[in-house]
């Protein structure tokens, strides 16, 4: 997971960022990456600096910081993410299904009807299990928007995943510093909702091959 691999490095800069603007801007950052992460798309790009090992960084800062609440900041990065899906759907459907509603070709009409009858059947358990996933984070909320995933289900979805992914892996990185057996537990996690996708995965492919 990339929270174990890059969260030493940025550990460093989060605590300039502390350091240097106070512990206000300092949650105003790590929340506005969260958002941008999803919301902007920026984590296809920057998919670590937006996203696992940020707030797994910023949760072992929270640790040995006294300025900074890890309810707050945990709370917070939840919220973030979960509007930044938000905005990466509506994203999605106003402005993508369009754009691709002009332009012609099977293959493409295909692909949409594959897509709709995948996020009709299995969407919320695809959004859910995305936001564990750096770059289909970014992609899923967009692609349901395309495919119409049903509002409220994505709004559901959307609540399960953010909310669990922001508050706990931030929980993970702050308590992993006094209980090393939390990081541990991160891996279990992340392996756990990695396995999910892939039968969610084979699901959705079998039941296409068979209709």
């Amino acid at each position: 997971m990339d929270s174990v691999i890059l969260a030493a490095a940025l550990t460093g800069q989060v605590t300039d960022w502390l350091n240097n603007f106070g512990p206000i801007i300092f949650y105003l950052i790590v929340w506005g990456l969260v958002f941008a992460g999803t919301g902007l798309f920026i984590g296809a790009f920057i998919p670590f600096i937006t996203g696992d090992s940020l707030i797994f960084a910023a949760g072992v800062l929270a640790a040995s910081s006294g300025s900074i609440n890890i309810i707050v900041l945990s709370v917070g990065v939840g919220l973030a993410a979960f509007l930044g899906d938000q905005v990466g759907f509506v994203l999605g459907r106003h402005y993508g299904r369009p754009y691709l509603d002009k332009r012609e070709g099977p293959r493409l009409r295909s692909a949409i009807v594959k897509s709709e009858k995948f996020y009709a059947e299995l969407g919320w358990w695809a959004v859910v299990v995305a936001r564990f996933m750096p770059w289909a984070r970014v992609l899923v909320p967009a692609i349901a928007g395309i495919a119409r995933m049903n509002y409220y289900k994505f709004l559901g979805a959307n609540f399960v995943g953010a909310i669990t992914w922001g508050v706990g892996l931030t929980l993970a990185g702050y308590y992993a510093v006094t209980i090393p057996a939390v990081k541990t537990g991160s891996y279990a996690i992340a392996t756990f909702f990695i396995v999910g996708s892939i039968v969610a995965g084979i699901r959705s492919w079998w039941n296409n091959r068979k209709s």
